[in-house]
């Protein structure tokens, strides 16, 4: 699915370890997805909805997350290096763990997010 052009798409599917690397899923639908261990890198996921997937263990290195809802997401060891999840809801989500080296966090809402043994240099 490299590269595929999914936006606005429901995708409300277990997903495991997919291959999404570049993927435009712009305002898609991904409530409660299982992407466990999916690479999603350099995926546009602006403005796409995340409330409660499973993204634990997922590449997410260098994608695009600028307003999505992630709310109670599971993103526990997941790879966010030089994501930008700017105006990103992440209230209440599982960063145990997860690398965000270089992440852009401007303006996300980071209300009782889990950030224990995250890595947030740079």
């Amino acid at each position: 699915m490299l590269g595929s052009k999914l936006s606005g798409t429901d995708l409300r599917a277990t997903l495991l370890g997919a291959n999404l690397m570049q993927a435009d899923l712009t305002e898609a639908d991904l409530r409660g997805a299982n992407l466990r261990g999916a690479n999603l890198m350099q995926a546009n996921l602006a403005r796409s909805s995340l409330a409660g997937a499973f993204l634990s263990g997922a590449n997410l290195t260098g994608g695009n997350l600028q307003g999505a809802d992630l709310r109670g997401a599971d993103l526990r060891g997941a790879n966010l290096s030089s994501a930008n999840l700017q105006g990103a809801n992440l209230n209440q989500v599982d960063l145990q763990g997860a690398i965000l080296n270089e992440t852009n966090l401007e303006e996300a809402d980071l209300r009782d997010a889990n950030l224990a043994g995250a890595n947030l240099a740079g």
